[in-house]
Formats: C-alpha cells, structure tokens, sequence
C-alpha cells in the first residue's frame, strides 16, 4: 500500500458551498478532476486561485504533515476516526473576509457559537494527531519566514509546526492566492457575484476529513470523510490510509 508524503485534517465545505468553491478553485478535491468555471467567473481568477486549488477547498484543522517515524496511515485513519466520534454536527453562517493578503469565507462575527465549536475542533485536531507528526525540517521552517511572524506564532511553529494554531487559530476557507490592491477588490467583487445564492445559508459540518498529497509538489485530494455519526466515505485518496472505510 502506498505512504502518502503528507497528510493533512481538513474541514471539507458541504452542499452550495463545497459546489461553488470548488468551481471557483476549478478543481474537485474528492477527485483530484478540474471543474469548470463559474458562469461569468472573471477569466483572472484562474491565476488568482492556483495556490489554494493545489489543497483543494478545505478549512485546516491540522495542517499537513509528515509521519513520524514508525507511525502509520492506519494510525491517521484511526485518529480521526476516534474525533469524529466524540463531536455532533453543527452549522456556521460564513463570509468572505481578507485574511493576511488574501480572500477567505471566515466565520461571521455574528455566530459566536460556530466559532467556539471550530476552535474546539481545531485545537483537539492539532493535539491528538500530533504525535504522529515528524518535526518540522529547518527548510519547512525557513519557508514560514518565522522573521515576519509575531512571537506568539513563532511559539506555536516551533512547537506544532506550524504558526496558525491553538490561540492564533482562525478558521477560514481559502478562495484566493495572496493579492495586492486592484486584484483584492476585483476578486472580491467577482466572490460576491457567484456567492449569492450563499447569501443567509449556514454551511452544515456534518464531519472532518483526511486530505493526502501523495508526493512532493503534488496536489491535495480527499481521502476520507468521517462523519460524526460514525460514517466514513472514501475519496480519491482513500489508498493512502489504507484499509476500507467500513467500521
């Protein structure tokens, strides 16, 4: 059985949001397959979304990473099969939000209970797995340029490996590369026309998923979703954790 180079724990978007943002990133994280663009999407956006259309659309629970020594995708595989079960489905109302440079949906101000629920989540994605996470290498390191980062991030990319988690955690689903002025807003702009049938509907979180890239400089596709009430649905990646989903 193959060993996936990294693994990663992903919130995957449900219902119009997974279809839209993944039109809108042109690419289906369960398959791996390009999809085609929205009807009027601005022909700028392909150059926009090529850095989040490499993960695949996602919101990061624990970010990607390598086995440690001696762990296994079984392990993985278990793991978050052990969270999903301690959690009930919930909803969160989201919107698109900069975030350090680039366009995300975040979680509204106004559903304090969704964040809460998320930053639970999160916090329990990053400390159960992390055991079966190898260090982070000086050249991994190096490219979070930890010389522009507060030293709270420091803090946690030095311990976690990476320096958005735990209390500089925030949740988001990633729409656009980083951008600067006229493209920030010509992006925005081009979310909000596609985003509107979103517009009042909560995005349902029935469970958590395992994304893999499967070599270096490989995209991201699924695995496997694990739903909280203790389903499991395979996807592209699903030979990387080995083993059926049936329970």
């Amino acid at each position: 059985m193959p060993l996936a180079h990294r693994y990663a724990l992903y919130l995957a978007p449900t219902g119009l949001w997974r279809e839209h943002g993944s039109r809108w990133l042109g690419r289906c994280a369960d398959t791996g397959e390009a999809l085609p663009p929205l009807p009027d999407q601005p022909a700028e956006s392909r150059a926009w979304t090529e850095a989040p259309r490499h993960y695949g659309l996602h919101a990061t629970l624990k970010p990607p990473f390598r086995l440690s020594p001696g762990a296994s995708p079984q392990q993985v595989d278990a793991a978050a099969r052990r969270l999903a079960e301690g959690n009930a489905p919930f909803s969160l109302e989201l919107e698109c939000e900069p975030l350090r440079g680039f366009l995300a949906w975040r979680i509204a101000a106004s559903d304090a209970p969704g964040r809460a629920r998320i930053q639970t989540l999160a916090e329990a994605a990053v400390r159960d797995l992390d055991s079966l996470r190898a260090p982070a290498t000086p050249e991994e390191i190096a490219r979070r340029q930890p010389q522009s980062l507060s030293p709270a991030q420091q803090s946690m990319l030095a311990r976690w490996g990476y320096p958005y988690v735990f209390d500089t955690y925030v949740f988001h689903i990633t729409l656009t590369g980083k951008l600067r002025d006229d493209a920030l807003a010509q992006a925005q702009a081009g979310i909000a026309m596609f985003a509107e049938p979103l517009r009042g509907q909560a995005m349902y979180v029935p469970g958590i998923s395992v994304y893999v890239q499967s070599a270096p400089g490989a995209d991201f596709v699924a695995a496997r979703h694990y739903g909280f009430d203790g389903s499991c649905t395979d996807a592209a990646g699903a030979a990387y954790l080995q083993g059926p989903a049936a329970t």
